[in-house]
């Protein structure tokens, strides 16, 4: 039995990207498997765990679209992000060979980062629930034809072989995970870069989008990302998600977020954190 404040959940199987994510942003706590999102945010709301460590985008295939559609009701807060290296192996069952490869088994976002790779071998992909179960399914039928991309620490846990490593299509292939938890915290932008997360609710007024986010331009705060969301129904205000540098502690985001009022029915923030240094390098 874990210790839940010491503890920190994933999606998937053991030696899941997810789950190295965990190992390598919390190194000093214990990972806990969850089987969906909403078994991830189920398990920190309740107290079950600390924290939950949630993909939100890849550089390669774009955003996650399941964890969108589950922010706008979660009363959880964002306290953190980590931006993983995503390596991913192509593994295959003991003795089998690149060219006895015909089928690969993956997740969707696995098989579109690693989409020129898997052409140029020319075999039939099949998407999987995570990268971990291809690699856990594969290892119990070690069928040569067969293979699953998953990450090297997967191919170890499950009996299977690397056939290729570091088969993604680009050499910066980083996914953008965020730490959920059931209390939010307020870091100080003296000691580091601070990012806010907001969903905010449109009203029904021309050009209230353009005009909404005035307040950023005219007092100097950068806009890092704006994402739409499809209302269920189509009488429904326009819903964003947004994540800018800033704290509502500087009067410059208290500004903007002022003339961000005027224009929505609704602003709710998500989160106050500390950006990865990765965000700003290089």
């Amino acid at each position: 039995m874990h210790d839940s404040e010491h503890s920190i959940a994933f999606l998937g199987l053991p030696g899941a990207h997810s789950d190295m994510a965990c190992r390598h942003a919390y190194p000093y706590l214990e990972t806990v498997a969850c089987a969906s999102f909403e078994d991830i945010l189920a398990k920190v709301e309740g107290g079950e765990v600390k924290y939950g460590l949630i993909p939100l985008e890849n550089s390669q295939a774009g955003r996650v679209a399941e964890i969108h559609k589950l922010l706008p009701a979660t009363p959880l807060h964002i306290v953190g992000e980590y931006f993983h290296r995503v390596e991913n192996c192509l593994l295959g069952a003991q003795g089998a060979k690149i060219e006895d490869v015909k089928t690969v088994y993956s997740h969707p976002q696995a098989l579109l980062q690693c989409r020129e790779t898997l052409l140029k071998l020319g075999v039939e992909t099949v998407p999987c629930s995570d990268t971990a179960s291809a690699a856990r399914d594969l290892g119990k039928a070690q069928d040569k034809s067969k293979a699953a991309i998953a990450s090297r620490l997967a191919g170890e846990l499950y009996g299977l072989m690397p056939l290729m490593e570091n088969i993604e299509d680009s050499d910066t292939n980083t996914t953008v995970f965020v730490t959920f938890s059931r209390e939010p915290i307020d870091p100080d932008p003296a000691k580091g870069a601070v990012l806010t997360s907001a969903l905010i609710t449109l009203r029904n007024i021309p050009a209230a989008l353009y005009k909404s986010l005035g307040g950023f331009a005219t007092n100097g705060v950068n806009l890092l990302k704006l994402e739409s969301y499809i209302a269920p129904s189509a009488r429904e205000n326009a819903q964003f998600f947004l994540t800018f540098e800033g704290s509502p502690r500087e009067r410059r985001v208290q500004l903007a977020m002022e003339e961000l009022g005027f224009f929505c029915r609704k602003v709710r923030i998500l989160g106050v954190y500390t950006a990865d240094k990765a965000r700003f390098s290089g």
